[in-house]
């Protein structure tokens, strides 16, 4: 029997403990498991880098989420990423990698990756002809997308993309972590791993770092198992039990985080202070017709460039008053960054480089007209 997706983000991996009938998770905070005889653990567990009840409560839901056999759940999203890497790829195979990436992805690549021996090309997700000219038959190993992507929101056609990657014998890599999966299921469109940040929407409330793989192929999904296991940057149990927490109320809340950011970005669109705002749902987004295709709704992040320059965005960042000057993304309350200086300062002098009067909001899901009198305010 299949159930809708709310359904699963409340009961998958889920059941009420055997036990005593407990209807949360328990949290199994211990590191090693009584064994009933020698090579014999019970249930499997036996220490819990490998295996822990409430990260695997955790992995279940993931994987029912993304429609894959098989998620993992890890310290950190980059901590997730690594692993990925390290379990696909050699030295001396190549990643196409979007040429708007956040900051800590290109970081992986240019500072850590590629000192290991892994090559990558930046090239536009929203172009799968360029996406195609990046790919080197024989070496690339995976196309890695990010849709919509950060900061800048651009749309890769997943679809597509992945008849590109696979025409290549490459894998499609999506880093789903703005959409949610409650909004966009990128296994369904041909993906073949599905990477988030669980720090963000799926967590929800800024209390827990996480990350998570999700695979389209059971055998892959066992290869990242072993190299989970084998590296040791898992989710702890308290984490994970915080993040299967957040799951179940991910519907609702990306309602209404969607619900803000709509009316946020229709009010900007129109304010002589700004330049140009970037949003899938606004019908002028270059990627708005394949973004209405492939996600439920256009999310919570919307990205603008501050017609005073510069300074001007920086000033706009200082200003807000419910709007908290923070990093990351995803919480149920609004926050404001200046990209440049602060999430993708890394990618400063690369190709990945953010123009400097870009500011990126994260549209909580407080009241809206709340929202709107703070940046009105802020924009002076």
């Amino acid at each position: 029997m299949s159930h809708g997706f709310d359904t699963l983000a409340i009961h998958a991996g889920q059941d009420p403990e055997a036990r005593t009938g407990a209807v949360i998770p328990p949290i199994y905070q211990t590191s090693t498991y009584a064994q009933d005889a020698v090579g014999a653990p019970r249930l499997g567990y036996e220490y819990s880098r490998s295996g822990n009840p409430t990260r695997d409560a955790l992995q279940e839901c993931l994987a029912a989420l993304e429609g894959g056999p098989v998620g993992l759940a890890f310290a950190s999203g980059l901590a997730a990423e690594d692993t990925l890497l390290r379990t696909v790829c050699k030295p001396g195979d190549h990643v196409v990698i979007p040429d708007d990436a956040y900051g800590g992805t290109y970081r992986l690549f240019a500072r850590v990756a590629e000192r290991w021996g892994l090559d990558f090309t930046p090239a536009k997700v929203s172009d799968p002809d360029a996406i195609r000219a990046a790919v080197e038959p024989g070496r690339t190993r995976i196309v890695w997308v990010e849709t919509p992507t950060n900061p800048l929101l651009g749309i890769a056609d997943i679809a597509a993309l992945a008849g590109v990657a696979h025409d290549a014998g490459a894998l499609l890599v999506v880093d789903n972590t703005f959409a949610s999966p409650y909004l966009q299921q990128p296994i369904a469109h041909g993906a073949d791993v599905v990477v988030h940040s669980t720090t963000k929407y799926i967590g929800g409330h800024s209390d827990v770092v996480g990350g998570a793989l999700v695979a389209a192929d059971a055998g892959l999904g066992e290869e990242l198992r072993y190299h989970q296991n084998a590296m040791g940057a898992i989710n702890g149990p308290f984490d994970a039990w915080l993040t299967l927490r957040g799951i179940k109320t991910l519907g609702v809340r990306m309602d209404r985080h969607c619900d803000n950011a709509e009316r946020l970005a229709a009010y900007l669109d129109g304010h002589a202070k700004v330049g140009q705002v970037i949003y899938p749902g606004l019908p002028a987004h270059p990627g708005h017709e394949v973004a209405a295709k492939q996600m439920r709704r256009f999310g919570g992040m919307i990205s603008f460039r501050a017609a005073g320059g510069e300074e001007h965005a920086v000033e706009i960042c200082n200003r807000t008053k419910l709007f908290i000057l923070a990093e990351s993304l995803g919480g149920v309350e609004s926050l404001i960054e200046h990209p440049g200086r602060m999430t993708h300062a890394s990618a400063a002098g690369s190709p990945l480089e953010v123009p400097g009067d870009l500011v990126r909001l994260s549209v909580g899901i407080e009241t809206v007209d709340d929202l709107l009198a703070d940046l009105e305010q802020a924009l002076g």
